[in-house]
């Protein structure tokens, strides 16, 4: 019997969603004391409510897009792209600026700002997936194949790139990994990746010479050196968040005991693993690892399952960009990368950001929906 009719698709992603939207509520609430303080006079019922009602629209987002047949984003990824390009451009140029970067655009009307370069990650995914899909019959062709995906990875990465080093960088691992699944020749895969090097020296170097024109570079090098250098004063987060784990042992201070949570400034956002670590041990780290891997595996599961590409890829690309952000941010947490600013997803505090993930997480549920009615026709 099933408890709830109207949800289909893969039942151990919603459970995966569900787990971590529980833990990001409750380690959320704990770590968001010293903000409270800073900005709303304690009140840290405020920030509960508040992300708990995004937790609670991001899961309708889900629901709502779970329900759409997975071949309209198809059509629409094609839209979603030509909008990507100018809002990029407006967020560079007008965009809500904090540490020196332009990321967000204001939503009128409203006190809420979301991430254009979250919407044009999924529209960009989304693309790929469908390009590869129709290609097929030509996919090793250079002219007809490989140039229609290039160059929109190239410009919307290459628009990311000045604001947000971090989620460009991921997206063009996620389109290279959607490529070489897709059988695109290798030496083109090989070619891209050289031209992304060389682009980037290029960027970096006329930054360089021209240094009004963008301070990012400067940050990118300072957090690189600071990582590398191991120096404790200038590498201030990465500490603060090593302290949070190595006091927070196997078993945790239990919840709400972190006292890291003072010293770490993103202790809601970039580092709340870490404060995870710190009120319920090692063993919840190892378990959130696991949940992701999980969600992958799901994925990687109906993607096997359907013998549809465009479905096969775009489950596949959706959640590798989902798990490898994370997987950042986590090794971010435990000082084995540089600072990157990347979210957890699911699980840091965030608005927009959490929305645009159920959104992902929807289009795979949507995609599982369909191999699973495939799976009864054939079976009748």
């Amino acid at each position: 019997m099933n408890i709830f009719p109207n949800i289909r698709g893969d039942k151990v992603i919603w459970m995966v969603v569900l787990l971590l939207s529980i833990v990001s509520i409750l380690v959320v609430y704990s770590s968001i004391v010293a903000l409270a303080y800073r900005y709303k006079a304690g009140d840290t019922e405020y920030y509960l409510f508040k992300h708990s009602t995004i937790i609670g629209f991001g899961l309708l987002l889900m629901y709502l897009t779970h329900k759409v047949k997975y071949t309209y984003f198809s059509r629409l990824s094609q839209i979603a792209l030509f909008i990507s390009v100018p809002l990029l451009l407006f967020t560079l140029l007008k965009g809500v600026s904090a540490g020196e970067a332009s990321r967000w655009l204001k939503i009128p009307g409203t006190s809420l700002t979301f991430q254009t370069s979250d919407f044009a990650k999924l529209a960009l995914i989304a693309y790929v997936a469908r390009v590869l899909a129709i290609k097929q019959g030509q996919i090793k062709d250079f002219r007809s194949a490989f140039i229609p995906i290039v160059i929109p990875v190239l410009v919307i990465c290459g628009l990311i790139l000045p604001a947000n080093f971090s989620t460009a960088a991921v997206l063009f691992v996620t389109c290279l990994v959607l490529m070489f699944i897709g059988r695109v020749n290798l030496k083109y895969i090989l070619s891209l990746i050289g031209i992304g090097v060389v682009c980037l020296s290029i960027f970096i170097a006329i930054v360089f010479a021209f240094p009004n024109i963008n301070n990012r570079v400067a940050t990118w090098k300072t957090r690189i050196e600071s990582f590398s250098s191991g120096n404790s004063e200038a590498n201030y987060q990465a500490e603060q968040a090593k302290i949070a784990i190595a006091t927070g042992g196997t078993l945790g201070k239990g919840p709400g005991g972190s006292t890291q949570r003072n010293f770490l400034p993103q202790a809601s956002s970039d580092f709340i693993y870490a404060i995870l670590i710190e009120e319920y041990g090692l063993i919840s780290g190892f378990i959130i690892v696991f949940l992701y891997i999980i969600l992958f595996f799901r994925a990687v599961r109906i993607a096997g399952k359907s013998d549809k590409t465009f479905a096969s890829l775009l489950a596949i690309g959706l959640c590798f960009s989902l798990v490898f952000q994370g997987m950042i941010n986590m090794a971010v947490a435990v000082n084995l990368f540089p600072v990157t600013g990347q979210p957890l997803p699911l699980v840091s505090m965030g608005g927009t950001s959490i929305w645009f993930t159920s959104i992902a997480i929807g289009i795979v549920l949507s995609v599982s929906t369909e191999v699973e009615k495939e799976k009864k026709i054939e079976e009748a």
